[in-house]
């Protein structure tokens, strides 16, 4: 059987969903034709951008807005069949000339929230525009600029119409994101999850391994995750199992049709749910329990006040950070309890497990060893 039919792009493919856009990859676009028109006088539309892994997406402009030293463009976000309550939002980006030197300044518009309370990959005071849009502005910005012989000292404004009542059916309240939604996305792509579909895939997924003979797997959460696997084993794709939020489909799958070793790697806080004993990751279903986390802590030698300290963290990002300063292996002790969680589904099954956790940019935050 070809290699080329298993992996995560097979995934998607034997599920029949069609993949949308990020609010990132929005934004992105709606920059760029921005900023050319501002230093053109015409809008391109449709706009194509470049995502993180080479996909060249094109898309329409709803908002084309040109004055002085400002232009604003505007895309409507399409989630293909991803039931996001961003589907159907305009993302707007105003770019603004800065002064020379100035770099490239990102702020909150209208319906884009700011960040209030540490725990997240940006800093208090911020506009929650996560890392990887930002990185994808700046690298289009500089590319229009180095098309047309400018600096690309530019302010970018990111607003989403209605975004701060859109905002209010998402964690972002709870997490102290206030005045809207987070701009999003590692790979600009969103990954449709229909429940049966993607479970229906995940069985596809590993029936192919098993027929190609391959005998380690990797159950991933999201693209990030795989790239560790890669990186840390040399897997080949048709080993990678996207398994999204749905660690139990992989491990119940697995338990009825045994390969010799399965790791599972993801988000520190998604794999601290398998740990506490969730199988459904997604953030509707299951939450990060921050008392089970910080009797984790105490078990790992935190002492009262910082066992208190991680009950009543922010998020499980913020907790992670307190045990790093402390020295407590919060992430390992993460991963041994989700390593022994997943043995508990396997039931006996002779699968062998170890855990990976990962922070948002990739980095081994913790892991178990191999049982």
């Amino acid at each position: 059987m070809s290699e080329a039919k298993g992996g995560r792009s097979a995934q998607l493919k034997h599920t029949g969903l069609r993949p949308g856009w990020t609010t990132g990859a929005c934004a992105t676009a709606a920059t760029t034709a921005a900023y050319t028109a501002l230093l053109t006088g015409d809008f391109p539309d449709p706009v194509t951008i470049v995502l993180p892994k080479g996909q060249s997406p094109a898309f329409a402009l709803a908002v084309e807005e040109l004055a002085g030293d400002r232009a604003t463009a505007g895309v409507v976000k399409d989630a293909g069949d991803d039931p996001d309550v961003t589907h159907g939002a305009l993302v707007r980006a105003t770019v603004r000339r800065l002064p020379p030197g100035s770099g490239v300044v990102f702020e909150a518009g209208p319906g884009v929230g700011t960040v209030t309370r540490p725990g997240l990959p940006l800093d208090v005071g911020e506009p929650a525009i996560n890392p990887m849009p930002r990185q994808m502005m700046r690298d289009h910005i500089a590319r229009v600029a180095a098309d047309h012989g400018d600096a690309g000292d530019v302010e970018i404004t990111v607003s989403v119409d209605h975004g701060e009542e859109i905002a209010r059916s998402t964690w972002n309240p709870r997490l102290g994101i206030l005045g809207g939604l987070s701009i999003l996305g590692t790979t600009g792509i969103v990954v449709p999850y229909s429940c049966s579909a993607w479970i229906d895939s995940i069985r596809r997924g590993v029936d192919v391994a098993r027929a190609a003979g391959h005998t380690h797997v990797a159950g991933c959460t999201g693209s990030t995750s795989e790239k560790t696997v890669v990186a840390e084993y040399g897997l080949p794709e048709i080993a990678l199992l996207d398994m999204g939020d749905f660690a139990g489909a992989v491990l119940k799958y697995v338990r009825r049709h045994p390969v010799d070793r399965l790791t599972v790697c993801g988000g520190f806080a998604k794999l601290s749910k398998l740990a506490a004993g969730h199988l459904d990751l997604h953030s509707a279903r299951s939450q990060v329990d921050k008392g089970f986390l910080a009797e984790l802590a105490r078990q790992g030698g935190a002492d009262a006040s910082l066992t208190a300290e991680v009950a009543d963290a922010n998020t499980g990002l913020a907790a992670l950070q307190l045990c790093a300063a402390a020295g407590v292996p919060l992430g390992d002790l993460v991963a041994v309890a989700a390593r022994d969680q997943a043995l508990s589904v396997l039931r006996g099954a002779p699968v062998a497990v170890d855990v990976i956790c990962i922070d948002r940019a990739g980095t081994v935050v913790g892991r178990s060893d191999v049982r």
